[in-house]
């Protein structure tokens, strides 16, 4: 846990205690703040109450005494409207914060030096963070990861001189810290996403911006009109940019010709590494990430020779194109986070003949937006409650079955991937979309793919089951 100290003898209002909020409020009472928390779910507050929190309907404050007040990320602070706790906290000139911001504080006040790298983009985020920090930890570095990724931030190690933080930050953390500093800044991509919450693509933006305006080094692709003007604007204010492309090649910065990262400097240009044998970083999405992420490494001071070695030994994030078995010139490919076409997209475009496992709760749109990668769809097995619709898309352009469970699937398409002789195949499951007739979420979805997998004979098992 890191200790919120810099709040000490503060009057500090919380609201929001799921998993981030009550570990943001453990670690503000630790540090020597007056908390009260407060939430919406009488679970959470009973929770909270358990664990030593004073607990209080925050609507009965005396707001003039409260010196902030602390959101969880999943609070609205301005649209569709602001939540009723920060109105009340502007109306009484309260800071209002959240969990990212209180760990810039502490970093500042302990330990200014130590590396910090920020994480942000529509898509991507997830894979470039866990990518950096495997690359920091495989050359010896002191590394802690977190922040959107799916660990609180104010859970992990206090900052201390030469201990390395990779945080992933979702749009709504950047929003509630107004004085982000990176050592390094990563903005990877930027696409329509939670406009719901914003009100607009140039909020959107402009909120994602931040976290590299106020960063040493701010990393940032440039392949959205978005994305490379905020570079251009960044570097004005005397940041230093380095670029990146997965589809340009650039004058200065790193790009991807295929599956080599090109790194030009100075009128030169040199390959910095080649991913095609790296199974985890297949296709030209990946491309980018491992761009932004050696970018980042070397910006905190690797060599090449530590950022490939990292690389070629990534295991990948589970459910994120995942490969986790081969048979023959069979891979099984678990990609079960990709919930909608958009997110299965990636997966097609990275496997020339594939056995595709698809199905589950449809989103609006279905999958009619992949029919360019149908030609590469040797078969399709489809599952759950779209798997009609999903039929219908295909018609006579892609041979399938409708297989209803993913075992049945499983099964059917190892046999007939087995039967192929055409060379490499990947037996995908790229599912298209949400999980929630059949399973809790898409990790145990993904779970009970590894798990078919394993229970066919001659499989070899690159993950653990």
């Amino acid at each position: 846990m890191i200790p919120v100290t810099t709040f000490k003898g503060k009057s500090v209002a919380l609201f929001g205690l799921g998993g981030s909020g009550l570990a943001t409020a453990l670690a503000l009472a630790a540090g020597g703040a007056d908390v009260i928390a407060w939430d919406d779910n009488p679970a959470s507050v009973e929770n909270a109450s358990a664990a030593g929190i004073r607990t209080g309907d925050l609507h009965a404050l005396d707001w003039k005494s409260i010196d902030a007040l602390v959101l969880s990320p999943g609070v609205p602070l301005t649209h569709p409207e602001p939540h009723w706790s920060a109105d009340l906290a502007r109306a009484a000139g309260a800071e209002i914060v959240g969990d990212v911001e209180l760990f810039v504080r502490e970093r500042r006040a302990h330990a200014p030096d130590c590396p910090f790298i920020a994480i942000t983009g529509t898509n991507g985020k997830s894979t470039t963070t866990a990518l950096i920090a495997h690359i920091l930890k495989s050359s010896g570095r002191d590394t802690q990861l977190g922040g959107n990724i799916g660990t609180a931030v104010l859970t992990l190690d206090p900052p201390k001189a030469g201990r390395f933080y990779v945080v992933e930050c979702s749009s709504y953390q950047i929003d509630l810290a107004p004085t982000l500093n990176p050592s390094v800044g990563i903005l990877i991509n930027l696409t329509p996403d939670h406009l719901d919450r914003h009100g607009s693509m140039q909020h959107y933006a402009d909120v994602k911006a931040r976290l590299v305006t106020g960063s040493g080094t701010a990393v940032v692709g440039i392949d959205d009109t978005y994305c490379a003007l905020i570079a251009d604007g960044v570097e004005r204010t005397g940041t230093k940019v380095m670029r990146i492309s997965k589809r340009n090649v650039l004058a200065d910065g790193i790009y991807a010709e295929g599956a080599r990262l090109i790194r030009a400097e100075g009128g030169a240009t040199r390959q910095i590494a080649d991913l095609s044998p790296i199974q985890t970083l297949r296709g030209s999405h990946n491309a980018q990430n491992a761009a932004a992420a050696v970018a980042a490494c070397l910006a905190v001071g690797l060599n090449e020779d530590e950022i490939r070695a990292g690389l070629a030994s990534f295991p990948g994030l589970k459910h994120r194109m995942q490969p986790v078995g081969r048979k023959g010139d069979t891979l099984f490919v678990n990609d079960s986070k990709a919930t909608n076409a958009d997110a299965a997209a990636p997966a097609l475009s990275s496997f020339e003949r594939i056995y595709w496992i698809a199905g589950g709760v449809p989103k609006e749109g279905g999958i009619s937006t992949l029919d360019g990668f149908f030609p590469k769809i040797a078969k399709a097995y489809l599952i759950g409650e779209a798997a009609p619709a999903f039929a219908e898309t295909l018609g006579g352009a892609v041979p399938h079955e409708i297989s209803v469970t993913l075992e049945r699937a499983v099964e059917d398409a190892a046999a007939d991937a087995g039967k192929d002789g055409s060379g490499p195949v990947a037996v995908l499951l790229s599912p298209a979309c949400a999980s929630f007739d059949q399973y809790k979420n898409f990790e145990v979805r993904g779970d009970a793919f590894v798990k078919h997998v394993a229970a066919l004979p001659g499989v070899s098992m690159l993950v653990e089951v």
